[in-house]
């Protein structure tokens, strides 16, 4: 390869909501033997996926194969109401779901209640989509295309109220499409103050932006059932730029890229890839950093997982080198400690 320079994306990588998710099911791996039980990926990326998996996580796609009493742990994609029942009636169960998730669940539940219409802008089959549509199944319609849209002629013609909510994950391109269509076709649509796009995605997708129109290949880490990585590929086509590769590692990276190589990484994908592909293009000119804004948002770890570690106490300062807070709390650093340094310590022994 003959790289001259690389651009990096900033933002780029985990965002808050997968912080704490990674964070919480570390915090899982150290007080529990195995197995640990998951359902579905904790996050959408391979890497993070399989290192959990070599600490003993097991991810599932049905609840009735948990042991009762088994620890588990729900995704960060949010999970279905009847799937959270079904869990917490086997015992012990911590939640990892996004907060912006849990705004969109809690939107549809209030919508649907009114006695709403709910168009949801969304990937059929995705979790996400999957557990917010069963808020209130008999409520939602689906939308993915416009034709979806053009397929709502009884719910015109009945004049009952309409609402507009949405997959967090989406590309903004995708979503303002379909939004334009729907408010055309429903005038009085109802749609939240706040948009359900999650402000992390609708970073990285600016970042991009201003830097793929003007390099020779774009390198997207992240893997291909990640949503908001599949809609950074599409910002990265749509900016004109002819060489762009989704990759899981730098070993995926194609040997003969040159010039201007633009990189970032999706919302679940960990700085560690990107170093190594770094490493791998070896840029003559070095590496240069394109910022659109500094995210500073944290998510807390998850209620039940707080107060079983307060539960725990100081007997449990279990982190490499992370003491108890100065009240016995032992997650009282959770804030400054990245979940990137987390998932490396998962391989150190326990102490």
């Amino acid at each position: 390869m003959t790289v001259q320079r690389v651009v990096l994306a900033e933002p780029r990588g985990f965002c808050a909501g997968v912080e704490k998710a990674i964070k919480a099911l570390a915090w899982m791996v150290k007080v529990f033997p195995p197995p640990v039980y998951c359902y579905h990926e904790i996050v959408h990326n391979q890497f993070v996926v399989d290192h959990f998996k070599a600490q003993g996580v097991q991810f599932i796609d049905d609840i009735a194969e948990v042991p009762v009493g088994a620890p588990l742990m729900l995704s960060a994609h949010g999970s279905a109401p009847d799937v959270v029942t079904a869990a917490r009636n086997r015992g012990l169960v911590i939640d990892a779901v996004c907060p912006l998730v849990t705004k969109v669940h809690h939107e549809m539940k209030v919508r649907s209640e009114k006695g709403y219409t709910v168009l949801y802008v969304g990937h059929a089959g995705h979790e996400e989509a999957v557990g917010t549509m069963a808020v209130a199944p008999q409520s939602v319609r689906l939308l993915q295309q416009p034709s979806d849209v053009d397929d709502l002629e009884d719910l015109a013609a009945s004049g009952s109220p309409v609402a507009l909510l949405a997959q967090t994950t989406l590309s903004h391109d995708e979503w303002r499409h379909l939004m334009e269509l729907a408010k055309e076709r429903f005038p009085d649509l109802w749609m939240p103050n706040r948009s359900d796009l999650c402000f992390a995605t609708t970073n990285r997708q600016a970042a991009l932006k201003a830097i793929a129109s003007t390099a020779d290949a774009v390198v997207i880490l992240g893997s291909a059932n990640s949503s908001n990585t599949v809609a950074l590929e599409k910002v990265a086509r749509s900016s004109g730029c002819e060489r762009v590769y989704r990759v899981n590692s730098a070993a995926e990276l194609p040997d003969d890229l040159s010039g201007t190589v633009a990189i970032t990484a999706g919302a679940s994908a960990p700085e560690q890839l990107v170093k190594e592909v770094i490493d791998r293009l070896s840029p003559s000119e070095g590496v240069s950093i394109a910022s659109v804004t500094t995210e500073d948002e944290y998510f807390p770890p998850p209620p039940e997982l707080r107060e079983l570690l307060r539960g725990l106490g100081t007997a449990l300062s279990i982190f490499h080198g992370l003491p108890a807070g100065a009240d016995g709390d032992p997650i009282a650093h959770d804030r400054t400690r990245s979940a990137a340094a987390v998932l490396a310590s998962l391989l150190l022994p326990t102490p």
